[in-house]
């Protein structure tokens, strides 16, 4: 249930997903060895950070179909890029 919990949020709202898993987990200590990477993670490509947090192993890292979901979060990080860019184009004047 917790679970369910923490995966409806965290798609909705993930940067406090990986700020709860940073707070009430060690697998964003784990998945990077400084505090800058995941930081710029939160601020620019949130959902990848995420992803990647999610999927990263102590022994491996990421491998395998892991860079499949870190890609496809990625391309959905650049879609909300992309989609907030045209729905603001008339106030940019394009």
């Amino acid at each position: 249930m917790c679970g369910c919990i923490f995966a409806l949020g965290a798609a909705f709202f993930p940067r406090l997903g990986v700020l709860a898993l940073w707070l009430f987990t060690p697998l964003v200590n784990r998945a990077f060895d400084t505090i800058i990477v995941p930081v710029v993670g939160i601020i620019f490509l949130p959902f990848t950070t995420l992803v990647y947090v999610l999927v990263w192993h102590p022994v491996v890292g990421v491998a395998g179909w892991g860079w499949v979901w870190v890609v496809l979060a990625f391309l959905f990080d650049l879609g909300a890029y992309a989609g907030s860019g045209f729905g603001n184009r008339r106030r940019l004047g394009f």
